[in-house]
Order: C-alpha cells, then structure tokens, then sequence
C-alpha cells in the first residue's frame, strides 16, 4: 500500500522535484479549466478565520445569525460569513446537550477557540462540452505542512454553495492540517432575477451586467426574457434546475477538478521557486495524502470522483450518507435481518423521492404514524392530509373508504413497494412538511432532463409567495443575501416552488388546489406529473406519455442512467457511514446496494466498509428538536470516525474495521447530554451478530 509508510517517507520526498512528470508539465500552471481570476484572502485567525469566518464556536452555536450593517448591499466579507453560519448550522446540530463542543464542533481536539488562519483560494472552473461555471474553493491553514502534505475533498452537500461543507469535511480537514478543497457541483445558489436581471457573483454580491462573470444566468436572451416575465412576472431561474445541463453527470470531474486546482495553489505556495517567477510542482499526488470525503450530495460526488480517478489522486474515501446511485444489478438482493428479501433495490434518487412527494402527504395521517411522528401535526394539517388521500384514492392510486385506511395504504406502498425502511417512517413527515421531496422533485425532474426554465416542467416555477400563496416579487433584502441564506433547492430563503396550474392562479405549491380533483392537495396534479416523466407513462391512467411529455421522460430517463454508479472504486480504501432512519435517501437504494454492487465488481480486491447506525438520520440539525433529539443520535460523529480511520489506515497501518451495525442508544430525553454510553466507537473485532456480510450474492444485515 503506497501511503502505507507516508508519515516517516514523505518527509523525505515532500520537498524534492519529482524524476517523472506524471503526465503533467513540470512547472505550476493554472488549469485550464480555471475561467477568469483567482481570488485569495488570508485570514489572521483572530478577527476572521477559515472554519468559523471570525464567529468562533460560540458564535456558529448562537441562535442570532450574524447581521448586515446595510441590509441591501452587503459586502463580501459579511455574504462570506453568513453563508458560512448558515451552512455549518445546516448540517451540524449546535443545540446543548447534542454532542457539539463535546465530540464535535471547531474547538475540539484543538487548542484554541476553534478559530484557523490561513488562505482562501476562489475561482470557477468549467468543464468540457459546456459553459455553466462551476465553484471551486482551497482553503490553506497556517499549520499546513509542506513536507507532510494532505488534502481533503469537500464537495458541498444537497444543493448547496461553495461552503456547503464547511462544518464537516471543512471542519475535520482543517483541524488536521490539511489542505481542504471545495466545489459547488455545479449547483449552489445561482438565483437569477428574471425581472430584474439580477444574480450573483463569485462573491455573492449582485450584479446585472450581461457581460460580468457571476454563477449562473438563464440562457434566454432579453426579447425571451422579456416574454416570459410578460406571462410569468416575477419568477426566478436557479442554477441547479435550470442551467440547461445536468450537474451531477460531472459531479465526480468536478471533485478531480477541485483536487488539481488543490494542487496547483499548494505548489504556488509551497513549491520550490527557480527565480525567474516560475515554481516546480513538488507537491504532487504520490507525496499527498488525499482523502475523498464530504456528505449526502457531496459525499457522493466523491464516490464517483474516485471511480473516475485514473490519475491516482485519490488515497482513499471516507462519506457519510452518500447519494449514490448503484447501476442496477439484478444478481443480488438485499435483506435485513429476518426480514423480506429486497430484490427492488437501487432506484434512482427521483425515482423514490417523486414516490415520497405523491404518497407521504397522505401516509401522514396513517395511525402507524400519524400522532407519534415528530412535528406531524404542525408541519401537516390533518386537513390537508386527508384531502391528499381523496385525491389519489380518486385516482385509483390507493385503496380505503377512510382517511385511515387510504393513509395505511399509502404507507405500505412507501414501504413495501419502494423498499423505504420502517425506521424511516417517523422522520418522514417532517421532511415532507419542510417540502424536501417536492423541491428535490422539482429540481432534478429539470436537471435531469436538461430543461430552462422557461420550460416550466410540469407547470412549476420559482418565485416568492404571500401569505395566500400568490407570486409576488422577492424582498430586496432577501435577494441580497440569497448566496448567504439559500440552499439551492427552493423551497428556500424566500423562494418557493410555485404551481402555475393551480386553480384560480399560481399558488405556492403547498397551499395550492389541483384542477383535477378541485381540492386544496399540494398541488397533487403536479407532483404526479412529476412521477409520471419518471415512471415514462401517466401514473394515474397507465397511459404513455405523448409529444413533449414523452420526450422530457426520455431525457430524463437518459439523465437518471448518465449519474449511475459503477461500483468500482479501484481497491481504494473506503468507508461508508449511513443512518439506517435516513429518510431523504433510503438506504435500500443507496449505501447498501452500492456495497454490495461493490462486492460484486471487485470482490477480494474491495477496500470498503459500510457502518450502519442504528438511531441515527440525515439531518442532523434536527437532533436539537424536541421529539427528535430523544429518539436519535448525531450520524456526525460516525462520519468523523470515518475520516479518523481512513486516515490511520493510510498514515500508519491500521486495518479498516469490517462492515458492521453500530449499536447507538438514543438519550431518551433531550436534557440529557449525550455521552459515550450513546455513541458506542466502532469496533475492530465486532461480535458476528453485527457483522454485515455479501454471501450468495445476498447482502446481510443484522437487524
């Protein structure tokens, strides 16, 4: 194993010239995919910082987000700072009693108030075949070592900007000392104003200039432009949905891009200078450590940037709760326990998240859940339920005379037909209450399918909406600080999914009637138009889908198969760590296909690991809510042990621990601290009953 010694050679080697090029030119060189100028920042770790933009950890973990001083014209450096609180806050749960500052958060294993100084890199990059840029970001610490040099990839989780992962591999990386090294995806806030022609730039300030560099534009030329605000006023373009391209087919070059221009800001700073302005490359990829990491979205970027990796600049990966789409594989099954073998596994993301939007509005309401699932009652009114599951039963797509009997069925389709786990169903309704499935839907229903928005899939669009649910125009204020406060996907900072056939006229989606069924049903027509471009025919009558229809169907389908997985991960050592109650992506199509996938492209030569968590979720940010905090632990803190074993494994030899369960306990009450006994580590030597297990091209897992 070529980092198997790293800590006691690379000293050796790391500040020498390489004998052989490695296929690229000797001296530093800015990659081509670079587009336009580099903007670098240090910050002196005292007033303003790389992890905690100058907020410290008290500052991430206080309720009072940082303010403007003018609220429609803020500077750089406080877009930079909010955005920051905002992303770390996303994902990590900063709420008493909930592990941070204990067994995570920017003052642990540290000295110090958790604040790093040291030098942000930022550009956009673009990548063959089209033009839509693409957010990439170095950060530096001042502790970094140049004779044991390490990075770490920090592609940005869901939808979001360029701090996405900031508190997470941003986090751990930086602490380490290592380089960490971000990118968009291709996704991020990129809102564009239509009315207004208004849009960020590289720094989240805005600008209407044509011809200004700035993270997204819709493609539509001012007489289009002009047309379409004369009958949709006041609506927004968003990168991810509507750049015309589909990010995630080049998630995995985006990662590789990030790691080169990773490359080339260590050598600018690092590498041995000849005199005549020009450096040697002598920080390379065999004397760098580089862990591929990052969570959800961004963790799945990295999977594929180390499938893609045919340079060697990936050592090893270690995610958290990967969006990964599996090719899909018939020749194994998947089974839990005693339980039913799943052969139906490896859906694609909007194949069961278009599936959760149609049917989870009405499982709410099914007595299995619908008065012990957290917040269920307030994030959904039982009025609102109820006419959801009027509406699909009236269109045959549930059984039942009663509310209670359709909302049951409804619940069994989830579980039984898309292969959705039991241990998902109370955090479901949550999340269909914050509308993550109908504006993941949304989103990637576009992307997939290469749309603008001035195709309006399924009648939806963007805009801001009043307290009746009517468009009208964005807040200024709110538009100022969109790169700071969005997350890619509306609904989000202001912005809502908007339903353009609802009846009377654009309703925000969620208080909005159906045509069909004249009921105030989320918009029902339109999250089954939705599900219909997935399924290829009309969900409701089983009919096929004719003229632009079909052929919006067959992009997307072609999109779907373009972001699949091949489980190749070239012997690189890895670890996966999932919650087994992750209700955004089930793990039925995600990590536990994928491993076993794995096993069966590479077998013996497999390097991964898959740590299920017992009691634990994919936001946890809502650990720090009551109903919630008693029930589950932070998946966080098994993702930081991901990285800590990678880590080890390649510094100094340690053996990855086998595929196992890890046995949490729940606090049971959200005054409780959180403490060991909670959060057991994972085990070298598992007792056999934990162990997962590929045999007979069947994937065990302990129940």
């Amino acid at each position: 194993m070529r980092r198997l010694l790293l800590c006691t050679l690379i000293g050796a080697i790391g500040a020498a010239p390489a004998t052989g090029n490695e296929g690229k030119p000797p001296f530093n060189a800015i990659p081509d995919f670079i587009s336009g100028d580099i903007q670098q920042t240090w910050y002196d770790g005292q007033t303003d910082d790389l992890l905690t933009a100058g907020l410290g950890a008290d500052g991430l973990a206080s309720a009072t987000p940082p303010a403007f001083d003018d609220a429609l014209n803020p500077p750089p450096a406080e877009l930079r700072r909010l955005a920051i609180y905002n992303n770390y806050r996303a994902l990590v749960d900063t709420a008493p009693g909930g592990g941070y500052g204990t067994f995570f958060g920017p003052t642990v294993g540290v000295d110090g108030n958790g604040l790093i100084a040291g030098e942000e890199f930022l550009a956009l990059m673009t990548v063959a075949g089209h033009t839509v840029p693409v957010t990439a970001m170095v950060q530096v610490p001042d502790s970094f070592d140049p004779r044991r040099p390490c990075m770490v990839t920090a592609p940005s989780s869901g939808s979001r900007g360029v701090y996405g992962a900031i508190g997470t591999a941003g986090e751990w990386g930086l602490k380490k000392g290592c380089a960490v090294v971000y990118t968009d995806k291709g996704t991020g806030t990129g809102a564009h104003n239509l009315v207004t022609n208004s849009t960020q730039r590289i720094d989240g300030t805005l600008t209407t200039t044509d011809d200004e560099s700035v993270l997204f534009r819709a493609s539509l030329d001012d007489a289009a432009r002009a047309d379409f605000n004369s009958q949709w006023p006041d609506r927004f373009a968003y990168k991810h949905a509507h750049s015309g391209v589909n990010p995630e087919a080049d998630w995995g070059t985006h990662v590789l891009q990030s790691i080169e221009f990773g490359f080339y800001v260590l050598n600018e700073k690092y590498g041995r200078e000849l005199g005549n302005g020009e450096r040697l490359m002598t920080i390379k990829p065999r004397n760098t450590l580089v862990i591929a990491s990052s969570v959800s979205n961004g963790g799945g970027a990295s999977v594929r940037a180390a499938e893609q990796d045919d340079r060697g600049l990936i050592d090893g990966v270690a995610v958290s709760e990967p969006n990964i789409n599996p090719q899909v594989d018939d020749s194994f099954t998947i089974r839990q326990g005693n339980g039913p073998v799943i052969s139906g596994h490896s859906r694609s993301l909007l194949d069961y998240t278009t599936a959760l939007a149609v049917y989870q509005g009405c499982a709410n309401q099914a007595p299995a859940i619908r008065d012990v699932a957290p917040f269920n009652s307030v994030f959904n009114p039982p009025a609102i339920g109820e006419n959801i599951c009027d509406s699909l039963a009236s269109k045959g797509l549930v059984s039942g005379i009663t509310t209670e009997e359709r909302a049951t069925d409804a619940l069994r389709i989830l579980n039984e037909d898309f292969g959705i786990q039991l241990e998902q169903n109370l955090l479901a309704p949550v999340h269909f209450g914050l509308s993550v499935a109908q504006g993941i839907s949304m989103t990637y229903a576009n992307a997939y399918g290469q749309a603008g928005v001035e195709d309006r899939v399924c009648s939806l669009s963007l805009a801001a909406t009043d307290g009746t649910g009517a468009v009208v125009p964005l807040a200024p204020s709110q538009e100022a600080a969109l790169f700071s406060a969005s997350n890619g996907i509306p609904p989000s900072a202001g912005v809502n999914v908007v339903n353009d056939n609802a009846l009377g006229q654009p309703t925000h989606l969620a208080m909005s009637a159906s045509a069909s069924t004249g009921q105030q049903d989320y918009g029902l027509d339109a999250l089954l138009c939705l599900r219909s471009l997935v399924q290829g025919e009309d969900v409701a009558t089983g009919n096929p889908l004719e003229g632009a229809d079909s052929v919006l169907a067959d992009a997307i389908d072609q999109g779907i198969e373009a972001i699949r997985a091949s489980g190749d991960l070239q012997g690189k050592p890895a670890v996966f760590v999932t919650g087994r109650a992750d209700a955004i992506l089930p793990i039925n199509h995600t990590s536990r296909p994928y491993l076993a996938l794995n096993q069966r492209v590479e077998g013996d030569s497999s390097g991964l690991r898959y740590y299920e968590i017992l009691n634990a979720h994919h936001l946890d940010v809502l650990n720090g809510l009551p109903g919630v905090a008693e029930r589950y632990v932070p998946l966080h803190h098994y993702y930081f042990q991901a990285l800590d074993l990678v880590y080890e494994h390649l510094t100094e030899g340690r053996s990855l621990p086998p595929s196992q369960v890890v046995r949490t306990v729940p606090r049971g009450d959200i005054t409780t601290a959180l403490s060991e006994t909670n959060v057991p580590d994972i085990q070298d030597q598992p007792p056999e009953s934990d162990l997962i297990v590929f045999a007979d091209n069947q994937l065990n897992i302990p129940d």
